[in-house]
C-alpha cells in the first residue's frame, strides 16, 4: 500500500488565511455596505451598495487585522447580485435604524 494513492487531506482550519469570530452585539443589527468591483468587458469599476442585516460573524484577514463583517438578509442588492449575503469591509459598514437613518454607534 502506498501512501501516494491516498487522497490529500482537507484544510485544517489553522490554513485559513483568516481568524473567524462573532460579535453578538452586532447581531441583527441593520446596516448599509458600499463597495465595488470590476466593471465586466472594462478596465473600470463600479459602485456596489447594499443594505441588510448583519449575522454577527467576522473574519480578520492579515496580521494587521482587515475585518469584514457577513450582512445577510439583503433587501438592497445590485442587479443581478445573485447571493442572498455579502461579506463587507469594516470602513464600508454603517450601522442604521428602522427607517434607514445612520446611527451614531459604531461597530465596536
Amino acid at each position: 500500500m502506498s501512501s501516494t494513492a491516498s487522497p490529500a487531506p482537507e484544510p485544517a482550519v489553522d490554513d485559513q488565511p483568516f481568524v473567524a469570530g462573532f460579535t453578538p452585539a452586532l447581531k441583527g443589527q441593520r446596516a448599509e455596505c458600499d463597495g465595488g468591483r470590476p466593471v465586466e468587458g472594462t478596465k473600470y469599476a463600479g459602485r456596489q451598495e447594499f443594505t441588510g442585516t448583519l449575522t454577527g460573524d467576522y473574519r480578520d484577514f492579515g496580521p494587521y487585522p482587515w475585518r469584514w463583517y457577513l450582512l445577510g438578509e439583503l433587501t438592497r442588492k445590485p442587479p443581478g447580485f445573485a447571493y442572498d449575503a455579502v461579506w463587507c469591509d469594516a470602513d464600508s459598514l454603517t450601522l442604521i435604524d428602522e427607517t434607514g437613518r445612520p446611527l451614531d454607534a459604531g461597530l465596536e
